[in-house]
């Protein structure tokens, strides 16, 4: 702070110690006197120049503070005086100049989103992501089985009403975060480390996606949450490499479990279609067994009842039918008639089967 000086002055760094300060009814008079100097008809020559351009200076003001144009992706929001007045379509616009109104633009066509855990390079939105050890701790939770995860997730998120946006509450986009982070913790709070790591991804971003959109409308965000995906899913570092062993030996399960399936699913149906084919044949042979039992009853009864009304004709039919089954198996026949006598000089015994004589 300045010191007091003996003389009971106030010091001043750009002047000598010893010396007073100026007069301020003197410094007044002169401001005055300048003034009106530079107004028309004042003693000052150039005031009239001096007016000119400041004029101008004030117009290119008003002019440069009354154009704005707002992107084809985004709305701007109009406040007069800090009242709301209206939104504003994409394009070239006019509002009062000099701070009368004022033009926030508000994407409302961009897909926004929020990293927890991770963070991309070059982001611009502040709220976007949270580095160093705040971002690291949002990570830490714990699941239903009381096991430590890191789980690392992403909201993808689009502003639906600019208005609610910009003066319902406070900083959304931060309160976003706090909501994103609690309804995470409690849909991993309430499943197994098993479950958040390999199975129940999907039903948890599901969850979460609907417990974050029902919070950012009881809260009157303005904001529709268009996606939840979680992203990398680790134990903490000091039991990393255990819990990947038995990550590893429960993978190998159900490796071991599937290959038997498949083997199972591979065999089985195999000895079922073989034990069907076989049933289906021995079927067949019992119907074709039966069927030729019946016929060849059925004959017989036929042949009997022929037998019967001319026993010497069916009795000479059934001679010379079996006659032409079995002669064409033979290879040498002799027919003798019954009435020749020395039968031995008709025989060529010497000479090879099945040759004629």
């Amino acid at each position: 702070m300045p010191s007091q000086q003996d003389s009971g002055y106030r010091s001043d760094p750009w002047s000598n110690a010893n010396q007073p300060p100026p007069d301020l009814d003197k410094l007044i008079s002169d401001g005055l006197n300048r003034v009106k100097k530079s107004l028309p008809g004042g003693s000052g020559g150039g005031g009239g120049s001096i007016l000119v351009i400041l004029l101008v200076v004030l117009l290119g003001v008003g002019v440069w503070t009354s154009l704005f144009t707002v992107p084809s992706d985004s709305v701007a929001v109009v406040q007069r005086f800090g009242k709301y007045v209206k939104e504003i379509p994409p394009g070239l616009h006019f509002k009062f100049p000099l701070g009368i109104d004022q033009a926030t633009i508000v994407p409302v066509k961009r897909q926004l989103k929020q990293e927890f855990g991770f963070s991309t390079p070059g982001s611009t939105d502040p709220y976007q992501s949270t580095g160093g050890t705040d971002g690291q701790l949002e990570t830490q939770m714990v699941t239903g089985d009381l096991n430590a995860a890191l789980v690392e997730w992403v909201v993808q998120y689009r502003i639906a009403n600019p208005v609610k946006f910009l003066f319902e509450v406070r900083e959304p986009s931060e309160t976003l975060r706090y909501v994103s982070e609690s309804v995470m913790r409690e849909v991993v709070g309430d499943r197994t480390v098993d479950e958040v790591i390999t199975i129940g991804r999907q039903e948890i971003e599901s969850e979460a996606l609907v417990k974050m959109q029902a919070l950012a409308t009881k809260y009157t965000m303005g904001i529709s949450i268009d996606q939840v995906q979680l992203k990398n899913i680790n134990p903490p570092r000091p039991v990393q490499e255990s819990f990947n062993e038995v990550n590893q030996a429960q993978q190998e399960k159900e490796k071991l479990i599937n290959e038997a399936r498949r083997d199972y699913n591979k065999v089985i149906p195999l000895a079922q279609g073989e034990k069907d084919q076989r049933i289906r044949e021995a079927d067949g042979y019992r119907l074709k067994r039966i069927n030729e039992a019946e016929g060849d009853a059925a004959r017989f009864n036929a042949l009997l009842s022929e037998y019967l009304k001319a026993p010497e004709v069916t009795r000479r039919r059934i001679y010379i039918e079996t006659m032409q089954e079995v002669l064409p198996t033979i290879k040498s026949k002799i027919i003798i008639d019954e009435q020749t006598r020395g039968l031995l000089p008709f025989l060529n015994l010497n000479s090879e089967s099945g040759v004629k004589p």
